[in-house]
């Protein structure tokens, strides 16, 4: 090594020695081994190359024939109803609002302090037909009726005397007529002894005075019993007036009571022993218990159909729903009016229907949102399919022979999740309900009511596989 060594560092001075032209051409045999060198590892990897492509295609090219799977065609597995024809009518489904079918403010008719109010007069409270719900001091009233009954007693009294003084005069002029008749008779017969002389001119003329006092009596007894008769009248028609008084007096008396006109729930009340009301003063708002109404709208469009089926849609029967949570209570109910105007801002025409609420489990209440069902026009002949049966413009499919066939079909209303139709469908074809996004005519499809769970499951797995196969 030590003359390894030596030998470079002679080298080196040597080469330090030698001028610049020889040593280049030192250099240049180490240059041109370099060039070699990477060429021939180009064509070494080059030609590995070649041998790996060139293999692969030997390989590709000799490779044995794998049997193929026949490709399955593809089964759906779907569901189907029979089509029914019949004359259906579907249910127009819209919102609304109860109110009372009856309601009242009472108010006091007299004016007094308040003694007694009811129990369950408060808000929300029920009370029945006929129980006091107020009742007003009824001293002042009592002393009214008696007075009443005092003056009445005291003008029948004197129309008694009246009536009396009546026959009295009658009897006297009944008496003053036969006196003047014998008066009358006894001139006749002085006239006629003074034609034969019996009897004096004085005799005659006293005769004649006394039928001329007997017809000034008669005349004065009935003027009397006219008198009398006047006041017999008069007291008759203040006897009336007292009648009417008394009347007053016993109904002023009977208004210190204020009892419930109906069966009823109390809305509100103004009423507390120890208050004094005046003549109209609200303290009682109630509102019948049992009867109950339900204000909807309906747009023209509906309006106009029901009224051209029938031509009043007044006696027509709808449903009422109302739902607590996610209960339903349904009532039944009947149109009995059409709003007054037309419900310009809601669009359509109002419609107020008296709720049958007798002998339900739920009593309504005024202000409930509820749903209304509404028997809309019937279509005779028609088709009433699911909505998933449906396709765009107008098509179902039927299954012949686990294949499908399109049908066309005009829709002509909807009905909670149904279709009624119309057109190439004939009673008791099997029509496609599931939804298949491929569905076209000759699709092969199987009915899973008409087979097994196992083989639905079967069906499933080659429709995955074939599509596999297909991809």
């Amino acid at each position: 090594m030590l003359q390894s060594i030596k030998s470079e560092t002679a080298n080196t001075q040597v080469s330090e020695v030698l001028p610049p032209e020889h040593r280049e051409q030192d250099r240049r045999p180490g240059r041109i081994a370099t060039v070699l060198k990477a060429l021939l590892q180009a064509l070494l990897a080059f030609a590995i190359l070649f041998g790996a492509v060139t293999g692969m295609n030997s390989l590709v090219a000799t490779k044995p024939d794998v049997p193929k799977r026949p490709v399955q065609e593809k089964s759906y597995a779907v569901t189907t109803v029979e089509a029914v024809r019949g004359d259906y009518a579907p249910m127009i489904n819209v919102f609304g609002e109860t109110m009372a079918g009856r309601e009242v403010d009472l108010r006091t008719l007299v004016a007094g302090e308040v003694v007694e109010v009811h129990p369950d007069l408060k808000a929300g409270g029920q009370v029945a037909q006929g129980e006091v719900l107020v009742a007003i001091d009824r001293f002042d009233y009592e002393g009214a009726v008696t007075e009443a009954e005092a003056n009445m007693a005291e003008a029948q009294a004197a129309l008694v005397e009246s009536e009396g003084r009546v026959r009295l005069e009658k009897a006297n002029v009944v008496r003053v007529k036969e006196q003047l008749d014998f008066a009358a008779r006894d001139l006749e017969r002085a006239q006629e002894l003074l034609g034969r002389g019996a009897v004096t001119e004085r005799t005659l003329d006293e005769r004649k005075l006394l039928v001329s006092q007997r017809q000034q009596s008669l005349e004065q007894t009935e003027n009397s019993l006219a008198l009398e008769e006047a006041k017999v009248v008069q007291q008759k028609a203040a006897i009336k007036r007292l009648e009417w008084r008394m009347e007053n007096a016993e109904r002023q008396l009977s208004n210190t009571i204020l009892r419930a006109p109906f069966d009823a729930i109390v809305r509100s009340e103004e009423a507390e022993p120890g208050r004094l009301v005046n003549v109209n003063d609200a303290v009682v708002s109630l509102y019948s218990s049992d009867e109950f109404e339900v204000r909807f709208t309906l747009s023209d469009n509906q309006y106009g159909r029901l009224l051209a089926e029938s031509g009043t849609v007044v006696g027509r029967s709808v449903e009422v729903t109302w739902y607590l949570g996610n209960v339903p209570i349904s009532y039944r109910a009947v149109v009995t009016r059409i709003g007054a105007d037309v419900a310009s801002t809601r669009g359509g025409v109002d419609l107020i229907a008296s709720i049958e609420s007798k002998g339900v489990d739920v009593p309504l209440r005024p202000g409930a949102f509820v749903e209304v069902s509404v028997p809309d026009q019937t279509y005779a002949d028609s088709f009433r399919i699911p909505e998933t049966a449906y396709y765009g413009e107008g098509t179902v499919y039927v299954v012949k022979d686990d294949r499908l066939e399109r049908r066309a079909v005009m829709a002509l209303a909807i009905d909670d999740g149904f279709i009624l139709v119309k057109g190439d469908l004939e009673p008791g074809e099997t029509l496609l309900v599931t939804r298949i996004p491929e569905a076209g005519e000759g699709l092969l499809v199987q009915d899973i009511a008409s087979g097994d769970e196992g083989t639905a499951s079967q069906n499933a797995g080659q429709t995955d596989t074939a599509s596999g196969d297909n991809r």
